[in-house]
């Protein structure tokens, strides 16, 4: 095999599921990469990719051949950004997705920040809490919070969460402060809504090594955390909220962490983007951003 060009069109294809979209991706046409990648079956002996009217999926020997090609390509990346990454400088359009209370609370205030740090840069954001293809979307990096199961990128841990129930001063003072999760059965507690189920999100606690979760909920329930923080500051109740949407109401002093020895850790955030954006230089300019703005969230 002789032809370099044969084995990006395939990954992009097989990254992508679509020969419509890697033709866009690549700037060329669904027939030429339909070809493209027949021409390489052929040389190879086997077969790539099953198609359908509705998609594209890899076979078992194309899987494995995806995950060299993968790799080669992602060499040749790094050999040719080695080379040119001292003097690169972030430009272009980066299109990033995130999760909405987190991208809302801690990511999106300092974005203008980084775009003036980047004057060449357009930044394409979507705040959004569904879990994205990156490859098919052509979306750069995006923040996934939970494990990463998409083994086709590549995930940096910015930070891990946690939550603890937390309630304003002024409710402590006139209805007083549990001090185990049993004692809670006796508060307004303001719980997160399912709205698919209707039932409540169950509150996550630990002790002595040992996780476990209870069931509260009480005269007001909503599916939105940020509206739950205002609930509470309000006076309205307890609630159990993550570290980094209560923080600024912690530090003020609207609110109060009660139940401290019973906080659990909660799951970790990642920037995830392809590898063979690793070493781009407007997706490493903004995973260096996130780093800075997320350090401290695990000591809120």
């Amino acid at each position: 095999m002789r032809n370099l060009n044969a084995l990006l069109v395939f990954a992009k294809v097989a990254e992508t599921r679509s020969f419509t979209v890697a033709a866009q991706r690549l700037g060329l046409t669904a027939s030429a990469i339909s070809k493209s990648v027949a021409r390489l079956e052929q040389e190879l002996g086997v077969k790539l990719l099953q198609r359908s009217t509705r998609l594209v999926s890899l076979t078992d020997e194309g899987s494995s051949f995806y995950e060299r090609c993968r790799n080669i390509l992602a060499e040749l990346d790094d050999a040719e950004s080695a080379v040119t990454m001292s003097n690169a400088t972030p430009k272009g359009r980066l299109r990033i997705q995130m999760p909405v209370g987190f991208g809302r609370r801690v990511i999106a205030p300092k974005l203008w920040a980084f775009t003036q740090q980047h004057p060449e840069l357009v930044v394409d954001v979507e705040l959004s809490d569904r879990v994205v293809d990156l490859a098919y979307e052509g979306i750069d990096a995006a923040i996934q919070i939970g494990p990463v199961s998409d083994s086709r990128v590549v995930a940096r841990k910015l930070c891990r969460l946690s939550f603890a129930a937390c309630a304003s001063p002024e409710y402590l003072a006139k209805h007083g402060e549990p001090t185990t999760p049993e004692e809670l059965q006796t508060h307004q507690c303001l719980a997160y809504l399912l709205p698919m189920t209707g039932g409540h999100r169950e509150w996550q606690f630990a002790k002595d090594g040992q996780n476990f979760s209870r069931s509260f909920s009480g005269a007001l329930n909503i599916n939105n955390a940020e509206s739950l923080l205002e609930a509470a500051v309000a006076g309205a109740g307890i609630t159990m909220i993550s570290n980094f949407i209560a923080a600024d109401a912690l530090k003020s002093g609207k609110l109060k962490t009660i139940l401290p020895d019973y906080i659990v850790e909660g799951p970790e955030v990642f920037v995830v983007y392809l590898p063979r954006s690793n070493l781009s230089a407007k997706v490493k300019a903004f995973v260096e951003f996130l780093t800075l703005t997320v350090e401290g969230i695990e000591r809120t």
